[in-house]
């Protein structure tokens, strides 16, 4: 039967995607900074990577420790509080003058915003059906593109003109109208609640994470997250010292990817639907694999042709995260949910944080820039690729004895 979209489900997806934008633009912002940030409050490069770690890590952690409460309580209820403190640590980062403080602070922000994407995706699971999941998940992880394509400029430029401290402010005052919305529009959402489940947090986090029926979807979550936290860290140094790209090019390549994603993401969302999400992620994960495998081996190129296969290769990864997502959130049981999604979300930032360390051993930079072993690189990524088909055919098989009972 076909889901029709009421006005209030296109309101809580919208709600949700600009959430999502917040959140990502807020992890992403600090990086394009670094220059001003180590200037302003005179610390080595080092130290400014522990600031960017430690918001990935607390994230990660948040995750396990909220996994135990995230069914225990209206996920409205849980969403808004740990949207409150995201803000409150954002509008922190905005004041912060000292490395001491702005580490602090990003362990403090990283804490609530580590727990946001996975009740997102639980409300998402808990209004719309499998048949309309994937779509609904294009959109909303068309957030990722838009804060590369409008979030990042704009964050820069307001930099620029006002100190490095102003793009946390405007996050947080977007944030502050976004949390208004939840707060006075978002209903109840409180269907998780009953019996079945158990009321210790503590319990409740170990009885869903020794469930077997769940392994095989924490175990691809675990691989999911390899392909773009090892590719990315050294994309641009690739696309300059490797491919050629000048660096006041290299704006335009993330800014007509970013487009191309934000077109791209819910038509794979749409394609997931309507040719079943497992056929859209082997079908994703082989181009993705091959465009891997062949740009890490390039050379110098012409920028066209860096854009485009750059644009194919942000495309195919965002479908094979819109499929897997929407499959995997079929997986657990509505009681366990919040939990699942929560344990799923804290995976993938761990896992994410040692695949980009294990990139670090792999790849070497040469005295003038140059990247050896890239392509060592895109084989590693290519097989953890091709690991997850064989996996994910695991829960989809999970999804399908579910979905027959």
């Amino acid at each position: 039967m076909d889901f029709k979209f009421s006005k209030y489900h296109v309101f809580v997806v919208g709600l949700l995607a600009f959430l999502q934008f917040t959140v990502v633009l807020d992890f992403m912002i600090l990086s394009p900074l670094g220059v001003l940030v180590m200037k302003e409050l005179t610390i080595t490069t080092k130290e400014f990577g522990f600031v960017v770690s430690a918001y990935a890590f607390s994230a990660g952690v948040s995750g396990v420790l909220a996994a135990g409460f995230a069914d225990r309580f209206d996920r409205k209820k849980m969403l808004l509080f740990f949207y409150i403190g995201f803000v409150i640590g954002t509008f922190l980062c905005g004041i912060g003058n000292s490395y001491l403080f702005l580490l602090s602070v990003r362990i403090f922000t990283g804490l609530f915003a580590g727990v946001l994407s996975s009740i997102s995706f639980a409300i998402v699971a808990d209004l719309f059906p499998l048949q309309v999941r994937g779509r609904v998940m294009g959109f909303i992880m068309t957030a990722f593109a838009a804060s590369q394509v409008l979030g990042l400029p704009i964050g820069i430029y307001i930099s620029n003109l006002w100190g490095w401290q102003s793009p946390f402010l405007m996050i947080a005052a977007f944030s502050g109208v976004v949390g208004f919305l939840i707060y006075f529009f978002l209903k109840p959402l409180n269907a998780h609640l009953d019996d079945k489940m158990e009321k210790q947090a503590f319990l409740h986090l170990l009885k869903t994470i020794s469930q077997p029926r769940y392994f095989p979807a924490f175990i691809v979550t675990t691989l999911l997250a390899t392909g773009g936290f090892m590719l990315m860290p050294f994309g641009s140094a690739f696309s300059v010292h490797n491919l050629g790209v000048h660096l006041e090019d290299l704006p335009t390549v993330y800014m007509v990817t970013g487009m191309v994603s934000i077109i791209g993401g819910p038509i794979m969302g749409r394609l997931s639907d309507s040719i079943g999400k497992y056929n859209m992620f082997v079908i994703a994960s082989g181009f993705a694999a091959i465009t891997i495998l062949y740009f890490t081996r390039l050379q110098i190129t012409p920028l066209p042709i860096v854009i485009l296969l750059n644009s194919i290769l942000f495309v195919f990864i965002a479908a094979r995260m819109i499929s897997a997502n929407a499959m995997t959130s079929a997986v657990p049981e509505l009681h366990d949910r919040g939990a699942f999604m929560a344990i799923s979300s804290s995976i993938q930032q761990l896992s994410g944080g040692i695949a980009a360390s294990a990139a670090g051993f792999i790849v070497v930079q040469t005295e003038s820039g140059y990247l050896e072993r890239y392509d060592i690189l895109g084989y590693v990524v290519a097989t953890a690729i091709v690991i997850t088909i064989v996996l994910m055919y695991n829960v989809n098989q999970i999804v399908i004895r579910k979905m027959a009972k």
